[in-house]
């Protein structure tokens, strides 16, 4: 009788045992569920909020290339878009990357009114402001142009909370006085003006032969013999 109740009281205590591994098991899924659950509801409210707060882009426009003459001034243009209002923050800064060079390096910055340009670049005293903000304008000058400016200016624009994706870059290339390309731009519209009035000339001598051609088949009085022949 010992002997069974001893038995019997094994049982009960592994049954409990079972039982509490059980619970401990369905706690553990539980919990696991709980901390899927609170990540996905982490990660939605951060897309949320990144929605909410997604910065636009400023738009920056300049020529890809341009070429100047040696000892002259020129302007560096470079225009922007912004979907906010310019603000007091925006700023513009130009960089300058020489030829063969893996690197660039500031040499004006602009903001609040104010132009910075920078002491210890090779455009020192050469570079002033020739742009306005409010138009949406960012071009500057730079005085008595050397062949050792040959390289990439990069005009960078921020007008916050709108920030630069990608800066406008112009490819400058020095040449001589007088060796300019001839192919300018008022060479471009009277060879554009030329064309289209060359066009309108030629479409006015196709109509004018195909009236003539009208009114001579009207006019015409016929021979009566040819026109027997022909079965008129």
């Amino acid at each position: 009788m010992g002997g069974g109740g001893t038995m019997g009281g094994k049982g009960g205590g592994g049954r409990k045992m079972a039982a509490a591994a059980a619970a401990v098991a369905g706690g553990g899924g539980r919990s696991r569920q709980r901390s899927a659950f609170t990540a996905w509801n982490t990660a939605l409210l951060l897309a949320v909020a990144l929605s909410l707060f997604q910065v636009s882009a400023v738009e920056v426009y300049t020529p890809a290339e341009l070429s100047v003459e040696n000892g002259t001034q020129t302007k560096l243009p470079c225009s922007f878009s912004s979907s906010e209002v310019i603000s007091s923050d925006a700023s513009v800064t130009w960089s300058f990357q020489a030829e063969g060079s893996t690197s660039s390096v500031s040499f004006f910055y602009y903001a609040r009114g104010k132009s910075y340009p920078g002491k210890d670049t090779q455009f020192k005293d050469r570079s002033s402001w020739a742009g306005d903000l409010n138009k949406k304008d960012a071009s500057i000058n730079i005085a008595n142009m050397q062949f050792r400016d040959n390289g990439t200016f990069i005009c960078d624009v921020k007008n916050p909370p709108d920030i630069v994706v990608t800066p406008g870059a112009i490819k400058v290339r020095v040449v001589e006085k007088g060796n300019l390309p001839v192919f300018s731009i008022d060479l471009v519209a009277g060879a554009s003006i030329g064309g289209v009035l060359g066009l309108v000339l030629l479409i006015v001598l196709i109509v004018c032969v195909v009236c003539r051609k009208k009114n001579s088949k009207k006019h015409y009085s016929g021979d009566p013999d040819i026109d027997a022949r022909l079965g008129m």
